[in-house]
């Protein structure tokens, strides 16, 4: 059963944090999209090579339940989440100038861009689970959806903005624009995360050293591997990373499938395919603000239980894939567009309750493990989209190899894909009856103290 936060977060406290998410989602835009476009257009190199580098800054965050234990002994949360945003910010910046370098020396430039890619990651691991645990230790249950909506759509306008703002400021186009940009997006961004994040955790402190009857909170004695076996020997915090590895595994891998796809089999042309993609982005902001909405109005009834919106996203997503593998045997003649829209639709539905069932769940356990417990879901979740993109790349070529057939290539894919998420369904649903136990076990422990104070004073 969760506990109540003793000091609670508002709205503003909520936007302000979500400020962090944006400045994130600033920086790694710059990294994975505009300098991969510039490595294989300008620089005319393969691929293959931002495709592994961006798949590094995912591989090294199996860190994160480090970084996240380092803030629990701490017992403070924002010199991490701004550390964090500062190694991000190097990290971007040093990407930049490797890829300048490569123009030079082509070997140097790469091996200066694998140490910067691994700062991304590091940056984005420390910045992110931190701000996820102060999230989620000050923000009472009924706004929890709202916060994990807030988080995301902010991530998505720090995205959003970068790319229009950077945009017109690398043209015309030049390596040391490209620098000069980068930098000013990491110094942006680290400054807007100092500001968001100042005083913030101020009356945590204070409550915890009032609690304590000390100046400090107290720091956890055991050793990172213990707390991390102890993290590990707890069923819901096993079950819920084997839930957002299968989960994510299959959301990440339709990014790079979809828009191929509607091009090999529907013939669109990039342009629309383009547009599909971002229909689908549509829905998927879409379905995150419906939840959030139900589950915030409607927190105390059914409809706001976010175990119930996880499990029917799951579900959804899942009909929705297979549906997709259908069309694609029909083709042109399928309407694809409003299929898309609502794939978009149930994986926002999902994605906003899974990352507020975690919020939800990160105290549950033992003391002065949050930030070990968030790291630890938060690797499952990096580690996942690292393998999606390259999996189900390789399984489309595979399958082509095989069948000889475009629609059964993509169609197996997204067959598999689905299977992945009934997967994830079987783990949310064993989840759900754990925490409904849990519930009902402290419901009867209060009826039973009830009792035995009535009782005394009969």
């Amino acid at each position: 059963m969760r506990k109540t936060p003793a000091i609670t977060m508002g709205w503003l406290g909520i936007f302000r944090l979500g400020l962090v998410q944006a400045a994130i989602g600033a920086v790694v835009v710059i990294t994975t999209s505009t300098l991969n476009r510039v490595l294989v257009v300008e620089l005319a190199l393969p691929a293959m090579l931002p495709g592994v580098l961006v798949a590094l800054h995912y591989f090294v965050q199996v860190l994160r339940p480090r970084l996240g234990y380092g803030s629990d002994v701490g017992g403070r949360r924002t010199p991490w989440i701004i550390g964090g945003m500062a190694v991000l910010g190097l990290g971007a910046l040093g990407a930049a100038l490797s890829t300048a370098l490569m123009v030079s020396n082509l070997w140097l430039g790469i091996a200066c861009a694998v140490v910067a890619f691994l700062f991304v990651g590091l940056g984005v691991g420390a910045c992110g689970t931190t701000m996820l645990v102060l999230l989620s230790k000050t923000v009472v249950k009924e706004k929890l959806a709202a916060a994990a909506t807030v988080t995301w759509v902010m991530m998505i306008v720090g995205f959003i903005v970068t790319t229009v703002i950077a945009g017109k400021m690398l043209d015309p186009f030049s390596l040391t624009r490209l620098v000069e940009v980068t930098a000013s997006v990491a110094a942006g961004a680290f400054l807007l995360t100092c500001l968001a994040v100042y005083g913030i955790e101020r009356p945590l402190i204070a409550n915890a050293a009032g609690a304590a009857g000390a100046s400090t909170p107290t720091a956890p004695t055991t050793d990172f591997m213990t707390a991390l076996r102890e993290v590990w020997a707890e069923p819901h915090s096993r079950r819920l990373a084997s839930f957002v590895f299968v989960s994510m595994l299959a959301y990440s891998a339709q990014d790079l499938v979809l828009e191929p796809f509607a091009g090999a089999v529907f013939g669109m042309t990039p342009g629309e395919s383009t547009q599909l993609s971002g229909m689908m982005s549509g829905g998927t902001l879409i379905g995150m603000l419906l939840v959030a909405l139900i589950c915030t109005v409607g927190a105390r009834g059914r409809m706001g239980a976010l175990r119930l919106w996880t499990i029917g996203g799951c579900v959804a997503s899942a009909l929705m894939l297979v549906t997709l593998a259908v069309a694609g045997f029909v083709g042109p003649a399928w309407p694809l567009k409003p299929t898309v829209f609502l794939l978009g639709l149930a994986n926002g539905a999902y994605a906003v309750a899974a990352i507020g069932s975690m919020m939800g769940l990160v105290g549950r356990g033992r003391e002065s493990r949050e930030g070990t417990r968030m790291g630890l879901w938060g690797a499952a979740q990096a580690i996942a989209f690292g393998i999606g993109g390259i999996a189900a790349t390789g399984a489309v070529d595979l399958a082509r190899a095989l069948t000889g057939s475009l629609p059964a290539a993509y169609g197996s894919v997204f067959v598999a894909e689905a299977a992945l998420f009934v997967v994830a369904t079987a783990f949310a649903v064993r989840l759900s009856r754990e925490d409904t136990q849990s519930s009902v076990q402290v419901d009867l422990q209060g009826v039973s103290a009830t009792y035995v104070a009535e009782a005394g004073r009969g």
